[in-house]
């Protein structure tokens, strides 16, 4: 006699055997490669900065700038040329990369727990408390995220780490709706009942069997909002309410240079090149991983 749960089991079965070909099937993807390889670069430029360069990101060279003041353009001293106070570009981009990543995956990284922890919550729960914190997350979704961001870095002294905690106060929502409808739908699946009936308790049945079924949605969010949190910390560091200078970041490179634009555009031109490739970069990864851990595009992966 078949189990009326032998249906659930072997679908819980397929995700396992799936994810062991994940990163066999993501190297097969040109485009997933080209991603993987500019991430790959942006770490390791991040990293080892100090030694691909030689200089200090605020060191003021004497040399980086012409008689009449103005920014080096290019060359085989400068590889990216200098910037108005005659600091190397290369090393100050190579420098807001380090802030952008740390920003990107603390941030990201507190917005996936906090949408995770409140979707599984009400989706599981359901009743006055899934009702609740749905209606709390439906109230911040209703705030513009961008003028929600501003508002929150107005209020507190800006840093490093309070952008990355004002971007995670800002992201989270999208998460715990996706998560939500997602653990709606599990908490009414047969293997679900099945657990319940035996006795086992509301840990277990979330750690071992909605958890795990969620795991492809947390992974494919997380990559694809790396990039969206790079784009919102350039756009508060551009606007002089994010990571502050001298502190190298993106968005105030950006900021400190756009007088010159005219006249020396490689210093607006260098650093919106990096913002846009890394963003790219996630967002082709989280497309690939969302076609190869959803069953639902399995015959496109």
């Amino acid at each position: 006699m078949t189990s009326p749960i032998a249906p659930e089991i072997s679908a819980i079965a397929v995700p396992a055997r799936r994810r062991a070909g994940v990163w066999r099937r993501l190297i097969r993807r040109p485009l997933s490669v080209l991603g993987l390889a500019i991430i790959a670069i942006t770490v390791a430029g991040a990293v080892f900065a100090p030694w691909l360069t030689g200089y200090d990101p605020n060191e003021q060279m004497f040399d980086g700038l012409t008689l009449e003041g103005a920014p080096l353009p290019p060359s085989a001293t400068f590889w990216l040329g200098t910037d108005l106070l005659g600091r190397d570009l290369l090393t100050r981009i190579l420098y807001g990369a380090r802030t952008s990543l740390v920003i990107g995956i603390v941030a990201n990284g507190a917005a996936l727990l906090i949408g995770t922890l409140v979707g599984v919550t009400a989706g599981y729960f359901r009743g006055w408390i899934g009702g609740l914190l749905m209606r709390f997350t439906d109230l911040m979704m209703a705030f513009p995220a961008l003028l929600l961001a501003i508002c929150l870095a107005a209020v507190f002294q800006p840093s490093l780490w309070i952008v990355a905690m004002v971007i995670a106060l800002v992201n989270w929502v999208q998460t715990a709706r996706i998560i939500f409808t997602e653990t709606s739908s599990l908490a009414e699946r047969e293997f679900i009942d099945a657990e319940r009936t035996i006795g086992a308790g509301t840990p277990r049945i979330l750690f071992r069997h909605i958890l795990p079924h969620l795991l492809p949605t947390i992974i494919v969010w997380g990559t694809l909002g790396i990039s969206t949190t790079v784009l919102l910390e350039a756009t508060l560091s551009y606007l002089g309410i994010g990571v502050q200078p001298p502190t190298a970041s993106w968005g105030n490179i950006i900021f400190e240079n756009q007088t010159y634009f005219q006249a020396a555009p490689w210093l607006v031109f260098f650093p919106g090149a990096a913002i846009l490739a890394l963003a790219l970069a996630f967002n082709l990864v989280g497309d690939a991983l969302r076609d190869i851990l959803d069953p639902t595009q399995r015959g496109r992966a």
